[in-house]
């Protein structure tokens, strides 16, 4: 558009010098301007058109009295299993199709200091173990809770944190961030959203809240359209909230006669699902409960098994059995569940229980009791069938690492799982999955299945790169699934698995295959540790000091190691014992071994899958 003489108040020359500089002027430059001669204006700074050029000279930035808000959106996860990565992914996706310019990075791939640059930050985070950062957020916790943290006035910022309501310190991480970016002088767009295993409805929601606050901030109106752009983002085909429902090809048992252990081996068709994945994914499995624990439940409460419930804000209604046995988490109490417990009932042992200063109590009875035990402790109850199911959990999928390569075997996904069995509280206790598996479970029957992507936990992109695998038990499973790989890809690099369990002849999974594995060349060294066979109990970590020297040479020539299996106890022993080999082999002080350590971490040399 050009400015004419006639319908302003300038003359020609100043028209002719406007209609020059407005169209060379960014729209942020358009903004600055016209906030300066609305300012100028107020306080008489400019008292001649004339005097312009020579005032806007003499003002500093500070004084511009209207800023812009970028439309640029960094979105940084956190994620040790991949649940906050593909939730990052979806809300960069629902923000582009709002016309943001969004980068979506993992933490370990941000560099700090580029933070205090940043307008717009988003953190989607999970919280692992107790209360511990993922991996892959580490560094980046440590370096916004340390001295360099800058201030960070100028930043707005949302956190949706990942969490298990079964764990002391449910969605730590994500609380952790969010105090901190306000603690540094944030600005929050959106209230941080703490999501328990079922999360798809709350992160949808936050993803909604965050395009409307971001929007806000431009001046803009959020449309209905912000609303599809975010279901948009979800994945169509089969996922998480849409399994697949596989048939069983196999299920059998690893371990020999008299072992003190069942390991299933099950191999599942993905046939017609069009579900791809990569060696270190894992497989998503929907289990259902036993339904004589169901059966006990509702004898307990002299409910009727064909009564109806409903089960969710959509309405969606099933026979009271078919709910608890298919739908609602039986198996596990969590502190909201006892607190909503509590308002039920007028039970003062139970709402003893909950009040302020017992929360050692409370995590006490939490550890190891079930739905059952709940009704049965704090009983009598006059309560509906529907106001109990209310309380509950939505059965959430267990996740196990995948023991193939769909390369080797097209169509097809194998697992490997550990029957889990114990005695708790006077009951013998099941693993929900497990025990489905090892007991229930027949070949030509089907699971609800999804892929869950990892991208923490894969081979390195360069197949001459050396890797070290350490996985006793059913960690052995990803380990399967690389050599497998690294087999049909003609790798060339070598390979070194490190395997434990309790006895040799009775507890060494896939033995067969990992000798053939050897004898081929594909499988360049394998050390073993049976813990049961021997007077003195010895464990991969042993076996890792018996190797330090080559272990260390291994690990200057470059090697990737990973680590899968028990998280409390193996994946801490494994991890001080590298700290020990780097600090003995490399004559490092520790302070020096454990940053080696790090940086092999933050250089995707040091991948864990552990749980």
């Amino acid at each position: 558009m050009q400015l004419q003489v006639m319908n302003s108040p300038f003359n020609q020359e100043q028209v002719e010098l406007l209609n020059r500089l407005l169209p060379t002027l960014t729209e942020s430059q358009k903004v600055w301007l016209s906030g300066y001669i609305a300012a100028s204006s107020a306080t008489s700074v400019v008292s001649a058109p004339e005097q312009g050029a020579q005032a806007i000279e003499s003002v500093t930035p500070a004084a511009a009295p209207v800023q812009t808000i970028s439309k640029d959106v960094t979105i940084l996860f956190g994620s040790q299993t991949g649940n906050s990565q593909a939730l990052a992914k979806k809300a960069g996706k629902a923000l582009e199709a709002k016309d943001f310019k969004v980068t979506v990075a993992s933490m370990n791939d941000f560099k700090p200091n580029n933070l205090k640059k940043l307008e717009n930050l988003l953190i989607v985070v999970s919280t692992h173990g107790e209360g511990d950062p993922p991996d892959n957020a580490i560094s980046f916790h440590e370096f916004l809770h340390g001295k360099r943290a800058p201030k960070l006035e100028n930043l707005r910022y949302s956190v949706l944190s990942l969490g298990d309501s079964s764990y002391e310190f449910f969605c730590k991480t994500g609380k952790d961030f969010d105090e901190k970016l306000l603690e540094l002088g944030g600005t929050c767009i959106y209230p941080r959203v703490d999501c328990d295993l079922d999360f798809d409805e709350p992160a949808a929601e936050w993803i909604e809240g965050v395009i409307n606050g971001l929007s806000e901030a431009q001046g803009e109106t959020a449309t209905p359209e912000a609303q599809v752009s975010t279901e948009a983002a979800v994945e169509s085909e089969f996922s998480r909230t849409n399994p697949f429902r596989a048939e069983v090809l196999e299920n059998l048992n690893l371990n020999g006669r008299g072992s003190n252990k069942e390991t299933r081996h099950l191999e599942i068709s993905l046939e017609g699902s069009g579900l791809t994945y990569q060696p270190g994914d894992s497989l998503g499995v929907y289990p259902e409960n036993d339904p004589i624990l169901v059966d006990m439940v509702i004898k307990e409460m002299n409910w009727n098994s064909e009564e109806t419930v409903t089960l969710n804000k959509q309405g969606e209604t099933r026979s009271l059995k078919d709910a608890l046995i298919s739908y609602y988490e039986i198996t596990i109490l969590t502190k909201p569940i006892i607190q909503k417990a509590a308002e039920l009932s007028s039970n003062s042992e139970l709402k003893d229980l909950v009040s302020t200063g017992n929360e050692d109590k409370l995590k006490a009875y939490l550890d190891g009791h079930d739905l059952l035990d709940l009704l049965k402790d704090f009983g009598p109850w006059n309560v509906s069938a529907q106001e109990i199911t209310g309380i509950l959990r939505k059965m959430p999928a267990r996740l196990y690492s995948i023991a193939s390569s769909l390369s080797a075997n097209p169509d097809e996904v194998h697992l490997t799982i550990g029957a889990v069995r114990y005695e708790a509280h006077g009951r013998e206790r099941n693993g929900v999955c497990s025990i489905l598996c090892s007991e229930r479970l027949e070949p030509g029957d089907t699971l609800p299945v999804f892929v869950q992507h990892n991208e923490n936990f894969k081979l390195p992109e360069n197949p001459d790169t050396p890797i070290i695998m350490v996985g006793p038990g059913t960690g052995i499973a990803p380990f399967r699934s690389f050599i497998q790989e690294r087999e049909e890809t003609g790798a060339e690099g070598k390979s070194w698995l490190f395997f434990g369990d309790q006895h040799f002849v009775t507890d060494f999974l896939y033995q067969i295959e990992w000798q053939k594995a050897l004898k081929d060349g594909v499988l360049t060294k394998m050390d073993v540790a049976f813990s049961r066979d021997t007077a003195e109990k010895v464990y991969v970590q042993n076996r890792m000091q018996e190797n330090s020297k080559e272990l260390y040479e291994w690990l200057e020539a470059g090697a990737v190691v990973y680590i899968c299996g028990d998280e409390k106890h193996m994946a801490h022993d494994v991890h001080n014992t590298l700290i020990d080999i780097i600090e003995k082999e490399g004559s490092m002080s520790r302070e020096q071994a454990e940053s080696y350590l790090a940086d092999m971490q933050q250089q995707k040399r040091y991948q864990r899958d552990v749980y």
